[in-house]
């Protein structure tokens, strides 16, 4: 057992995390890799088999907290010889496979997770002895008369160990691949001995049974030339496979959810509320997963939040927009209104320190998980994220009008309350006055974007909600407050080349306020007022009416 040969750190990890309130049990994955590290035997099999089992180079990139790490901890804590697991994984799906017993702690499993660096590390030397140090002295000391000698190359010592100890293989689990495309002391040359390093220790190599590898970058970013080229990519955009095994599924949630409610029937947390604060990452199969930190913190915190945690630059958005403002201005008003925006993403393009056009600024934010991707669209994915993107346009100035109108946010909210239509137009008309392209209004989805920015502060006490049911109809928005009950609910309509009071007419007409009613023999949750406003737009006379109504009073 060793520091990274057999180590007992991935089982700790993973133990401590099938122990934990609200896991999830992913080991049908481990089903997944099984048929690759099957046993061989002469030659001629093994290249048949080699064949029928695939690719034993797999490398997975997924957004921070995506579970990756979890994974990584999985599969090096089922196949090592690190410590007895049969106590975690018998009573999980794994156990029912076929191969659960041929493969149980069979295997010598090297297991490197990249993020970790010397105290007070200044540069990649240093960085990277310290892993080659490790490794071999961990096999020199499981391999004592395999002839290795301290300084010896990795790729090597495990040659020496595969034609003097009987062919044995290794199965290397790599987490956290890319952690030094991050770091300040690290060059391009650097980079480049980097990709080289791990070639010369995976690729073409006898003694590699499986090559497990995660990251956030692809590899196809880093890797200009053949280094990396055996390896298999599966990214959450563009491939299917593997893809139910991060983040959660809504069945997944549901049974979490459940629990939850077991153990907290008081709990604040709905429902609903999980879907529409961590739902929406759209994944190539079609399907759709949430973020499951967030969810776990959530349920175990009995509280909704944002729980996307800034780590440096690279999770910053303002980052990925800086770099050409102009260019993605009036996408990012249009995405924070609820659309989807066409983008050519190519994950690929995310070089965090180099992005110059809109293509590459929004394919940095899907590899990073700021922005969902799915049919060449991109969309905000949740209110998680949205929060993210409210915060930027109310503390950017360098965004424009976009933190001007966004920054009106909170006297906009006011006047409405109070009926002060004449504030809510001095706002909207404040849109004319500055050369926005987006005001064009040619349809409802400009006005939309602009409604959603002068009414953004507002989504620190509301659930504001887009086109939801309504009585007899679906209403452009409704605010339901979500910090205190006794606060006004709102019900807003819009109309193009129409007006106001037509607006005020459909609220009522079409009962939307029925959307604040309480389900049949439950409670009233809302107490406060329900107010209706209607806003409208002319486009020959380019002005704006307001008119807002108590529909009911406390």
């Amino acid at each position: 057992m060793g520091l990274y040969l057999n180590s007992k750190k991935p089982y700790t990890i993973y133990r401590d995390v099938v122990s934990s309130t609200y896991f999830v049990d992913k080991t049908a994955m481990l089903g997944e890799l099984i048929p690759l590290v099957e046993p061989v035997g002469n030659e001629t099999e093994r290249g048949r088999r080699a064949e029928s089992r695939g690719n034993k180079y797999i490398c997975l990139t997924r957004p921070r907290r995506f579970g990756k790490t979890l994974a990584a901890s999985m599969i090096a804590s089922f196949f090592g010889r690190g410590r007895d697991a049969r106590g975690l994984f018998e009573r999980l799906q794994i156990c029912r496979n076929d191969g659960f017993e041929r493969h149980l702690n069979r295997h010598d499993v090297i297991y490197i997770a990249f993020n970790e660096a010397p105290a007070g590390c200044a540069d990649y030397r240093q960085y990277i002895d310290r892993i080659q140090e490790r490794m071999v002295s961990d096999l020199m000391r499981e391999y004592p008369n395999a002839g290795i000698k301290p300084g010896d190359a990795p790729w090597d010592v495990l040659n020496s160990i595969y034609e003097l100890e009987q062919d044995i293989e290794f199965i290397f689990v790599l987490d956290e691949w890319d952690y030094i495309f991050y770091q300040d002391f690290v060059t391009d040359s650097d980079k480049k001995a980097y990709t080289g390093f791990l070639s010369a220790l995976l690729k073409d190599q006898p003694y590699v049974e499986l090559a497990y590898m995660t990251g956030i970058l692809p590899i196809a970013k880093h890797s200009s030339g053949s280094e990396l080229n055996m390896f298999y990519e599966y990214t959450m955009a563009t491939e299917e496979k593997y893809s139910e095994f991060f983040g959660f599924t809504d069945g997944e949630v549901d049974g979490l959810y459940a629990k939850y409610r077991s153990l907290n029937p008081a709990g604040r947390v709905s429902r609903r509320e999980l879907r529409i604060w961590y739902d929406g990452y759209h994944i190539r199969s079609g399907g759709r997963v949430y973020n499951p930190r967030s969810v776990v913190a959530s349920l175990t915190n009995n509280n909704l939040g944002s729980y996307w945690t800034s780590a440096g630059p690279y999770d910053e958005i303002f980052y990925y927009i800086r770099h050409n403002t102009d260019a993605v201005r009036e996408d990012i008003a249009r995405m924070v209104s609820g659309a989807a925006i066409p983008a050519r993403v190519r994950e690929y393009a995310a070089v965090s320190m180099n992005l110059s056009t809109r293509d590459e600024i929004f394919s940095a934010m899907v590899v990073y998980g700021f922005l969902s991707y799915e049919n060449g669209y991109v969309s905000i994915p949740n209110r998680e994220l949205m929060d993210q993107f409210d915060g930027l346009l109310m503390k950017e100035a360098s965004l424009g009008y976009l933190y001007r109108l966004s920054s009106n946010s909170e006297r906009m909210l006011k006047a409405t309350r109070e009926g002060d239509t004449d504030t809510m137009l001095e706002i909207l008309e404040y849109a004319h006055s500055t050369e926005i392209p987006l005001l064009n209004y040619n349809n409802e989805t400009d006005l939309t974007a602009i409604v959603n920015l002068v009414y953004l502060s507002a989504r620190n006490t509301y659930e504001v909600i887009r086109e939801d049911k309504g009585g007899k109809g679906y209403v452009d928005f409704i605010f339901r407050p979500c910090i205190n009950r006794a606060d006004d609910g709102i019900i807003l309509e819009l109309k193009i080349d129409g007006s106001a009071q037509e607006a005020i007419r459909q609220i009522k007409d079409r009962q939307y306020a029925l959307a604040f009613a309480p389900k049949t023999g439950a409670p009233a949750f809302y107490t406060g007022r329900i107010l209706a406003v209607g806003i409208a737009y002319d486009r020959e006379t380019k002005k704006h009416s307001c008119v807002t109504e108590v529909l009911k009073d406390r």
